[in-house]
């Protein structure tokens, strides 16, 4: 194991997780809603956002999924020694880390009937995070929203499944958002 994976997580982690999991949470309720979060010095190539989603949201009883972009040694190294997360396939992944294109998203559990929660999260790191593009609405959203969106027809297909379905949270810099299933995408 690097140095390099013994660093960078929360600096005071008592305050800094619960102010991450409190923008985390705002972000789940208010879709579309960008946030801005502090606390985390993940490996090059994580945003501060996705290694603060990490931080917060990983233990060693939530399997992640890495995308093949994201399965560098140092980023494993980093995630172990901050979570203890487990390393899963995507169709055992309770969270799954990568970019867009990357992630295989017909791989990952959808909940049943009887347990929706019992899907994954996917945590999409995107070069551009703004609040424009797709239209949003649904629960938390007052009449609309707009989210810049790498693919509407994916989303819509998956809120049609609601309850069942994936939930997401969009990375980018130190920035996220998120998209629930419950959310309606045009």
């Amino acid at each position: 194991m690097e140095t390099l994976s013994l660093t960078g997580g929360f600096r005071d982690a008592p305050k800094d997780a619960a102010f991450a999991f409190r923008a985390v949470m705002n972000a789940m309720a208010k879709p579309g809603e960008i946030n801005s979060v502090t606390g985390a010095e993940p490996p090059a190539g994580l945003s501060i956002a996705a290694g603060v989603v990490l931080l917060t949201l990983c233990d060693p009883e939530t399997p992640l999924y890495l995308a093949p972009g994201f399965d560098r040694p140092e980023l494993r190294d980093w995630i172990t020694f901050h979570t203890g997360a487990p390393f899963a396939p995507a169709n055992a992944a309770h969270f799954a880390l990568g970019a867009w294109d990357d992630l295989p998203r017909g791989d990952f559990p959808l909940g049943t009937a009887a347990y929706p929660d019992r899907s994954a999260t996917l945590i999409v790191e995107v070069d551009d995070l703004r609040s424009d593009g797709a239209t949003l609405t649904g629960p938390g959203i007052k009449d609309s929203a707009a989210l810049s969106l790498p693919d509407r027809t994916a989303f819509q297909q998956n809120a049609a499944l609601f309850p069942r379905g994936l939930d997401f949270i969009f990375t980018c810099s130190d920035r996220l958002a998120a998209l629930p299933r419950s959310t309606k995408v045009s």
